[in-house]
């Protein structure tokens, strides 16, 4: 062979296995981001970014709308505002080249987002779930149900402490790795001035593999947190 042909060949082995190695850099676990009550996509943003620069694409990475954005007292835990999460979770495990996600959710986009995942039963297909300032136990602002329960973010289906959505995600498993991210000076989650409920943080998860503690407000937890976040979700 001549010595042109065995450079050219050479030069596309390399290319050929640059490329290979570029695309197996490149799958890395979709991501689905669940904003919280009021909030919209671009709530996370830092995050978003964040994962850009890391190496992840825009494909790979889900932030679906969901609720209201002007009555928050009207969204809660089911009905419209599930689809959008369920759709969301669906895509990313359907587009997946891992076979498997990460999600984080704030907020009530935590609980909603650790309902979907139970709902559609594939918590084996969830690497890592990270609830961000999220009231899995409850709001002592809700009430304690059913008493004093006077809206649908608090009511059955909200975040009144001991409701039936709340009773139904109790001790079950959101993803192999589970972490959340919390407060004790969330202007949401410890409104009563205190953030427990029946003496846990409301936004720790039972059997979590790690938690963490930030002196940050609520909203504070879900953009300033953006690198531990992506630490988790590694």
């Amino acid at each position: 062979m001549p010595l042109y042909q065995r450079l050219m060949s050479r030069v596309f082995t390399v290319v050929l296995l640059l490329g290979t190695a570029t695309a197996q850099a490149a799958c890395l676990d979709n991501v689905v981001l669940v904003h919280g009550n009021t909030a919209t996509p671009a709530s996370w943003n830092n995050t978003y970014n964040l994962l850009l620069s890391k190496g992840y694409s825009a494909a790979q990475i889900f932030r679906p709308a969901w609720g209201s954005t002007s009555c928050a007292a009207c969204n809660d835990h089911n009905g419209s505002e599930e689809t959008p999460v369920r759709s969301a979770i669906q895509n990313a495990l359907a587009s997946s080249c891992t076979g498997k996600i990460d999600v984080i959710g704030h907020s009530m986009g935590a609980t909603l987002a650790a309902q979907q995942i139970n709902k559609l039963a594939v918590a084996s297909q969830i690497d890592a779930f990270v609830g961000v300032a999220g009231a899995f136990r409850g709001l002592l602002s809700c009430g304690v149900y059913p008493f004093n329960v006077v809206t649908s973010t608090c009511g059955s289906a909200g975040l009144s402490v001991g409701n039936p959505f709340l009773d139904s995600l109790y001790g079950v498993r959101f993803g192999a790795r589970v972490y959340s991210i919390k407060s004790n000076i969330d202007q949401v989650v410890c409104s009563t001035g205190s953030c427990l409920i029946y003496g846990v943080h409301s936004s720790s998860i039972w059997s979590q593999d790690a938690t963490y503690t930030y002196a940050l407000g609520h909203f504070g937890l879900q953009t300033d947190t953006a690198a531990k976040q992506y630490e988790l979700i590694r």
